[in-house]
């Protein structure tokens, strides 16, 4: 058993610790970028991210409010985006980036969500633009062979190896590695990667051919954070529908998601009144399961119910970051259910960064 004197206090670098990391050598580009998780995640790592694309005004606002000076950030239509595009800006040829990054989005695999009865239907985005979700990964496998970097990222939902999806999943492997790369997929847990969230995603990683290198992932940590580690005057967490289940909060959080508005779980939490009234206990147990999944209902309000000096009421999301594992400085824009779902909609900073010190071995070997 790992105990409290083993374990690390749970931290995020704040933005400007990030941009101070020195830079590794290497160079990423990022496709649906969202507010910037994962590209947060390879800067932790040492990256430059010098190119993302995100065409979501909301997550655009976000995504700029954070990132560094150098990096350029494509408001299009992935589907209008060519890789010659990208490389004419970047002044590189087909080759010589170094690494491609790419979250499709998930909501057509994901398990909280329509799956194969959405498939097919327009996805309408809070800006009126339209996109079959299903589809998007043949954006990326089009872009990817254009670029033809040494190494790619490409992340989604653990419902893409699930039921029907599966089909799916079987199609965009053999796709990516007739694309020219040694391709790995592996189901990952945020859990035990440094984040105090329960979120499983499959992650794969290719490795161009002609670089003789084979995929690589992190290994899971000896520990875990709770809920606690990253928010100490939290007492219990109430989960699931309705908010029917009361968990204690020295376990790791159910995974955050975005929904829209109808569909999902609701999240509150018990915090005590005074600012002394609470003693967090130090017990870690390493056999406790993950908290249920909690769902954004998209309701920015909050509710009150004082009962026995505690309230009710759903996280803040100062305390949503920390959950998230963003810096607690991390700019988020607009309304309390539109940060959520950035929130919701993205990797976790601090589990790409380890998946990116992974790739980050990948590359040097290439440069020896």
């Amino acid at each position: 058993m790992i105990t409290a004197i083993d374990k690390p206090a749970y931290q995020v670098p704040s933005i400007s610790e990030i941009d101070e990391i020195p830079w590794n050598g290497f160079k990423v580009a990022s496709t649906f970028s969202g507010c910037g998780g994962s590209c947060l995640g390879y800067r932790m790592a040492g990256f430059k991210v010098v190119w993302a694309n995100e065409f979501v005004p909301a997550a655009q606002d976000s995504y700029n409010a954070n990132k560094a000076d150098d990096c350029h950030l494509d408001p299009r239509d992935i589907r209008l985006v060519k890789p010659d595009e990208i490389l004419k800006r970047l002044k590189m040829k087909p080759g010589e980036l170094d690494l491609f990054d790419g979250s499709p989005p998930c909501q057509a695999f994901s398990t909280a969500g329509k799956r194969e009865k959405g498939w097919g239907k327009l996805k309408e985005y809070e800006h009126g633009a339209k996109q079959c979700n299903e589809q998007l990964f043949t954006e990326y496998i089009r872009l990817l062979r254009g670029l033809k970097p040494k190494v790619f990222i490409a992340e989604n939902v653990s419902g893409l190896i699930k039921g029907t999806a599966k089909g799916m999943f079987l199609e965009i492997l053999k796709d990516l590695k007739d694309s020219g790369y040694k391709v790995k997929c592996k189901l990952l847990d945020a859990q035990w990667l440094g984040v105090p969230q329960m979120r499983q995603r499959i992650i794969f990683v290719g490795v161009r051919e002609d670089l003789n290198t084979e995929p690589a992932f992190p290994k899971p940590m000896k520990y875990r954070y709770s809920v606690r580690d990253a928010l100490p005057w939290i007492g219990k967490i109430q989960t699931g529908s309705y908010c029917s289940e009361w968990r204690d909060s020295d376990e790791p959080m159910g995974a955050i998601v975005s929904s829209d508005g109808t569909r999902g779980h609701r999240s509150q939490v018990e915090l005590t009144l005074g600012a002394h009234g609470f003693k967090p206990e130090t017990k870690f147990d390493l056999n406790v399961s993950p908290c249920p999944t909690v769902g954004a209902t998209g309701l920015g309000s909050y509710k009150y119910n004082l009962r026995n000096e505690t309230e009710k009421r759903k996280f803040t999301i100062a305390e949503l970051k920390r959950i998230c594992a963003f810096p607690d400085d991390f700019i988020l824009t607009g309304s309390y259910a539109q940060q959520w779902e950035r929130l919701g909609n993205s990797v976790p900073p601090v589990m790409m960064k380890h998946i990116a010190e992974s790739c980050l071995e990948i590359l040097c070997k290439c440069e020896k």
